[in-house]
């Protein structure tokens, strides 16, 4: 910044620098420049702490955006300052157009990075044309080494059919190729050191995400390990674990453990939340923008959108739904009593 002072055209640059949209911009001044999608509310897989045990209701397909309506809003948020669109789901890889959204997204001028979250059941089948329509980052989840456990953690086989995806995302090049692993107690904790060791001749990114409370997945505190208690228990193994420099807007700490290629990252939405960095929004399958991903009020852009309004319009109604986000989420007591959608529904 202070070259870009110094010199009379960088000055001049940083005086008339067209200003973030207002639109984005939240009452703390947080920029929200990456959004994500929800392609479907469907999966193929029934993970314990995502979907509720019973099931969830549906929303009618004819009440679900369609593509176009997708990157409708896609190029609107685009317009407005929008750099990095995440696909998720559901699963986003089972729905049939995808491939087709990820093309239409990448003509959008402004848009840096089109990025999906996967479980990786369909990965491998699908990346070659994926990284072929303009796909760029790759998050892939995955809870446990063990296949039997695998099984029981999501209700389905395909352990086999994930590790094929992940190991094709290195192939086609995805650096790193980022692996989510939601860290549970008395499911999966004792895979921690397999899971840093799985970085060792990978390019992988394993990222232990802390517990979250969200309706049916039964959440209680007793389940959640700490990202301290996670350090701790690889520093113990690793005492040479280095910490990595991170961007501002990052939710992720990270860390390497010297000479192995891939890296590890704690998501610690939970033990030390990162609201006042936040740069995300969301729109869930059904079209409602959620400003939070913990908090419950929503606004329907699919309302709007095929009631007729105008672009205009339809910035106002993000703009204000933006300025009404809060400062931080409720506390981790608070989020587990609160009504919100099932994870699988956001």
């Amino acid at each position: 910044l202070q070259e870009l002072q110094s010199s009379g055209r960088g000055r001049f640059l940083l005086e008339h620098a067209a200003p973030f949209s207002v639109f984005l911009t939240d009452s703390f001044g947080r920029q929200h420049n990456y959004l994500r999608i929800s392609l479907t509310e469907k999966c193929n897989l029934r993970c314990q702490y995502c979907m509720p045990e019973e099931g969830v209701q549906l929303t009618p397909k004819s009440e679900l955006l369609t593509a176009q309506e997708v990157i409708t809003l896609a190029r609107l948020f685009v317009k407005e300052g929008v750099e990095k669109i995440r696909l998720t789901g559901g699963e986003p890889l089972i729905r049939p157009d995808v491939v087709d959204i990820v093309g239409q997204l990448y003509k959008l001028e402004g848009l840096k990075t089109i990025a999906v979250t996967t479980n990786g059941i369909n990965l491998a089948r699908l990346l070659p044309r994926l990284k072929e329509a303009g796909l760029n980052a790759i998050n892939i989840s995955l809870d446990t080494l063990v296949p039997a456990k695998f099984e029981f953690i999501v209700r389905r086989k395909g352990f086999h059919k994930v590790m094929e995806g992940i190991h094709k995302a290195t192939e086609l090049g995805y650096h790193p190729v980022k692996v989510n692993c939601v860290v549970m107690r008395g499911f999966n904790e004792d895979e921690l050191l397999d899971f840093v060791d799985f970085t060792k001749d990978l390019p992988l990114d394993v990222r232990f995400i802390e517990y979250m409370p969200f309706d049916g997945n039964k959440w209680n505190f007793k389940k959640m390990v700490s990202y301290k208690e996670m350090l701790d228990t690889i520093k113990q193994q690793w005492p040479e674990l280095e910490k990595l420099p991170c961007e501002a807007s990052s939710t992720a700490k990270s860390y390497k453990v010297p000479h192995f290629q891939g890296r590890i990252s704690f998501i610690t939405s939970m033990s030390e939340h990162f609201c006042g960095s936040c740069n995300r929004l969301r729109i869930t399958a059904d079209g409602n923008l959620k400003v939070c991903l913990f908090g419950n009020s929503e606004v329907s852009l699919r309302d709007h959108l095929r009631s007729g309004a105008t672009e205009e319009e339809l910035v106002q109604i993000i703009g204000a739904a933006v300025g009404r986000k809060k400062k931080q989420h409720a506390g981790m007591f608070n989020i587990s009593q609160m009504k919100n959608r099932p994870m699988i529904l956001i």
